[in-house]
């Protein structure tokens, strides 16, 4: 994610995950009744598929599967903001570019991601899958440690970028939500510890 928010900020100022949905799920889900967001929860947001958000391995894996595809491949933003609960926040940390070397973060809704990041999409490949996961949960909230590789193309040998999505999720008794994405990018100053990574990584 934080690559194309890094892209976008300054042309203008966010894979293949083992546990995707598969597309034979996805047509026997379009049958079932839509997951709406709870009253309780304010703003409306998309109905979201049923598959998409039952488990924390489906959450994940739609959330990763609908930001990734070709440059042919017209991103579903119902289905995205659909994942997340009404004021949910993305939150890129990065490194000012003034040269302090301070690290800052950017607030940002998913319809200011889907807004921002269609418009690169449309012209660039981009696949980010999950290659490791640590995770705590406590009655109904959860935090995930998401390490992540980004490629141009899932069939890419290597990917330009990894780094560390957290995750910070909600099971409301019926679906799981995504609450939060607070995410950085891996660098030469901060390199991906063993215990965020497979073996042999």
């Amino acid at each position: 994610m934080s690559h194309v928010l890094r892209v976008l900020s300054v042309a203008v100022l966010f894979g293949c995950f083992v546990s995707a949905v598969s597309a034979q799920d996805a047509s026997k889900s379009q049958s079932a009744a839509p997951a709406a967001a709870p009253a309780t929860q304010g703003a409306a947001v998309p109905a979201a598929n049923p598959a998409d958000v039952s488990s924390v391995d489906a959450i994940m894996a739609a959330t990763y599967d609908v930001i990734s595809g070709p440059p042919t491949k017209k991103r579903d933003w119902d289905r995205f903001r659909s994942l997340f609960v009404p004021g949910a926040r993305l939150i890129p940390a990065e490194r000012a570019k003034d040269g302090s070397g301070i690290f800052k973060v950017d607030v940002i809704t998913p319809d200011e991601y889907a807004k921002l990041a269609d418009a690169y999409f449309s012209n660039n490949g981009f696949a980010e899958r999950e290659i490791f996961r640590k995770s705590e949960r406590y009655g109904n909230i959860m935090q995930i440690f998401s390490t992540y590789e980004s490629r141009h193309d899932a069939s890419d040998a290597k990917p330009f970028a990894r780094g560390i999505n957290s995750f910070q999720l909600l099971y409301d008794g019926k679906r799981w939500w995504v609450v939060t994405i607070y995410w950085q990018e891996e660098d030469a100053e901060n390199p991906l510890p063993k215990e965020f990574l497979p073996a042999g990584k």
